[in-house]
């Protein structure tokens, strides 16, 4: 891999940006969704359909693959990309915030964090030397610094302990990361909603460098109004010529705001999640399929969609499936649910590029306000 980690930004709209991050293994158009392949699949789904949705890059999960098959495993088998049959960029998170979320009888220190395995309860310990190793294992293409993530809210001094040692964890990720040209390591902004706080701990990632910056601690209970309120101004504090990249996020309306507000790159299990649920994110809102109203409805989800669901398949259909709980049920609303992702942001990297982007997302809030299609 000798080629090297790129970003270029192509137009500007306000605080919006488009460009393209160049990898060893293909461009990362942004604004740039990453579809969540936690346990090295994308569920529901085959890689060549994800691909075909739009999808550039895709999200490996360190603490789920670590525990199972493990990373070594994966190593032995020709690394991630090949394992799971997808020869594009992955990103994988450094496993902190699933430490902190799923494990059991977890133990932080300075060093790191000693946890049970919620599979079997074995135990292991995570440092940012060890995650660093792992993704090197998996041979990702993005890799993420190992941090600590609170939960929100908090108060200032614990979210202030905990940025300051993440900022620690960070120095010592880069250090563990060495020299791997065509690889990328990503910092991560930490601070809750402290401005204060972000605007250290941005200043703190500029003196390591990196060559790209997550902003971390968000969409962990604040809400969207709160959440805006630190892109207002968080981005601003990262380098301009590098990728942001939000984590952890989200809804639909969540990710225009932060495009609006400078963010690149987004990942998020909702679309996948939702679409094993019956849940369809739609130009109208969320059609829940399983609803009494599809049963006897001939009509598409989205008559303007063309993925493989809404071109040869009814409401009708899909809430049959659902309510018998065949598989494909959860296959076609996935599928649908990339598509519109993809497709979503496809139009924000048109409209920026044309200067357009008000209108966009006027018409994007306008749509979603008339709500779903009258029922026949």
């Amino acid at each position: 891999m000798s080629k090297n980690f790129t970003f270029k930004v192509h137009a500007t709209d306000g605080k919006a940006r488009t460009g393209q991050i160049d990898t060893p293994r293909g461009e990362i158009r942004t604004p740039a969704f990453m579809p969540v392949g936690t346990a090295a699949t994308v569920k529901a789904m085959m890689p060549e359909s994800v691909r075909a949705t739009g999808a550039d890059i895709l999200l490996g999960n360190t603490y789920h693959l670590m525990l199972r098959p493990t990373a070594e495993r994966i190593d032995r088998l020709g690394g991630l990309h090949k394992f799971m049959n997808w020869d594009r960029p992955i990103l994988t998170d450094s496993g902190g915030f699933q430490v902190m979320s799923l494990a059991e009888l977890r133990k932080m220190s300075e060093t790191g964090v000693t946890f049970k395995s919620h599979i079997d309860g074995s135990k292991h310990e995570l440092t940012p030397e060890r995650s660093m190793e792992i993704q090197r294992l998996l041979g990702s293409d993005i890799v993420m610094c190992f941090d600590e993530c609170p939960a929100l809210p908090a108060d200032r001094a614990r979210i202030h302990g905990s940025m300051a040692l993440s900022m620690r964890w960070a120095q010592r990720s880069r250090d563990a990361f060495g020299d791997r040209p065509g690889h990328a390591l990503f910092g991560i902004q930490q601070g809750g909603l402290e401005q204060d706080m972000r605007a250290e701990s941005a200043e703190a990632l500029r003196g390591i460098g990196f060559e790209g910056y997550a902003v971390g601690g968000l969409a962990v209970g604040e809400g969207q109004e709160a959440m805006f309120g630190v892109l207002d101004y968080a981005p601003g504090q990262l380098p301009r010529d590098k990728p942001r990249y939000l984590m952890g996020v989200g809804k639909p309306d969540d990710i225009v705001g932060a495009v609006e507000r400078g963010i690149d790159m987004f990942d998020c299990v909702l679309p996948s999640r939702s679409g094993r649920t019956g849940q369809a994110f739609t130009r109208r809102g969320v059609v829940n399929v399983k609803n009494a109203r599809h049963i006897d409805d001939p009509r598409p989800l989205d008559e303007d969609c063309t993925c493989p669901c809404c071109t040869q398949f009814s409401r009708a259909y899909l809430s049959h499936v659902f309510r018998s709980q065949e598989m494909i049920s959860s296959m076609l609303v996935t599928w649908h649910n990339l598509h519109y992702y993809q497709e979503l942001m496809a139009g924000l990297r048109g409209a920026i590029a044309a200067g357009q982007l008000a209108g966009f997302v006027a018409d994007f809030h306008a749509l979603r306000a008339q709500g779903d299609i009258e029922p026949l």
